[in-house]
C-alpha cells in the first residue's frame, strides 16, 4: 500500500466538496493497490455519492454517474467553475426557508440551475450530518443540523482542470455507455432497510441487479458495501474476489462508533 499512497501524494486533485454520510475517503488506500496498474483505463463510477473515491484515486479520464441528479448537477456546475453568490449561513430559520426555494425549484423543473447547484451545496453543509435524503416527491427532506461553526465556499475554480476530462451523467447504472477497458469501482448504497437518498429506493432488487450487471464487465471491477451475509454471498456466487474490512463508522444517528465490516469485491484485476 506503500507504493499506491506514494503515487497518490504525487498527484494534486481536490477534496470532495460535499459532506456525504458513509463516505469512503477511508478506502482509497486500498483501493489505489488496485487502481494504480489500470491508470491508463477510464475509471467509472455509477454510483458516485460524495464523489470520495474518484478524486482520490485521480483519474485522467472518468465517467461519473449517480442515480441522484442534484449531486450530479452541482458536479457538472464545479466542472464550469461554479460561484456562489447567495448568502450562506448557519441559522436555522434561513435554512428552512433555503430548503423550501430548492424544493421550488425541483417542483418547477429547474433544478439544473447554478442556482440550485449552490442551494445543494449549502444544504448539504448545513443540514443534519450531511445527509442526502429526499421524500417520495423528489423533495429535500433533511432537518437543521444544528452545527456550531461551518465553514463556507463561495468558488470551486480548482474543480475546472480536475474534471476536465471527466464526464458527469445522472442514470440508471444498466444505461451507462460502457467500454469494454474501463475500470468500474461501485459502491451502492448499504445493504440496510433506509436506502431512500433520491426519489427512487435502492432495496434488494436493485443490489442483485448491479451485481448481475458488474459479473458481465470484461474489464476490471471493484464493489464495496457492508458486510452483509447475503451481500458476501452474493458477490461470491457470481465469481468475485472478497475481502472483508473493518471499516469505521462515521456517522451514526445514535452515536455509535463502533467499527463495521465491509465488503471489497474485485473480478478481472
Amino acid at each position: 500500500m506503500g507504493a499506491a499512497a506514494e503515487s497518490l501524494q504525487s498527484r494534486s486533485a481536490p477534496k470532495p466538496p460535499l459532506k456525504w454520510a458513509g463516505g469512503k475517503r477511508w478506502l482509497v488506500p486500498y483501493l489505489a493497490r488496485l487502481w494504480d496498474p489500470h491508470r491508463h483505463r477510464r475509471l467509472v463510477e455509477p454510483l458516485c455519492g460524495g464523489l470520495a473515491v474518484s478524486l482520490g484515486l485521480v483519474p485522467d479520464r472518468a465517467l461519473i454517474s449517480d442515480i441522484n441528479p442534484h449531486s450530479i448537477n452541482f458536479y457538472r456546475w464545479l466542472k464550469s467553475g461554479l460561484s456562489i453568490g447567495a448568502r450562506m449561513q448557519n441559522e436555522e430559520t434561513y435554512f428552512y426557508e433555503q430548503r423550501t426555494l430548492f424544493n421550488q425549484l425541483i417542483r418547477q423543473g429547474t433544478a439544473d440551475t447554478d442556482k440550485a447547484a449552490g442551494l445543494f451545496y449549502y444544504l448539504n453543509r448545513t443540514c443534519y450530518n450531511g445527509l442526502c435524503r429526499f421524500n417520495s416527491s423528489g423533495e429535500f427532506n433533511v432537518p437543521f443540523g444544528r452545527y456550531k461553526k461551518i465553514v463556507y465556499r463561495t468558488d470551486f475554480f480548482e474543480y475546472v482542470p480536475a474534471f476536465a476530462q471527466w464526464e458527469f451523467t445522472c442514470m440508471d447504472f444498466e444505461k451507462l455507455p460502457l467500454e469494454a477497458s474501463d475500470f468500474i469501482y461501485a459502491d451502492p448504497p448499504y445493504d440496510v432497510p433506509f436506502t431512500q437518498y433520491s426519489k427512487e429506493a435502492f432495496g434488494w432488487d436493485e443490489q442483485v441487479r448491479l451485481a448481475e450487471r458488474l459479473a458481465q464487465h470484461p474489464g476490471p471491477v471493484v464493489l464495496s458495501n457492508q458486510a452483509t451475509d447475503r451481500i458476501e454471498e452474493l458477490y461470491r456466487k457470481l465469481g468475485f474476489d472478497v475481502t472483508i474490512l473493518t471499516a469505521p463508522r462515521l456517522i451514526n444517528c445514535t452515536g455509535d462508533r463502533t467499527p463495521a465490516q465491509e465488503v471489497l469485491a474485485s473480478r478481472n484485476l
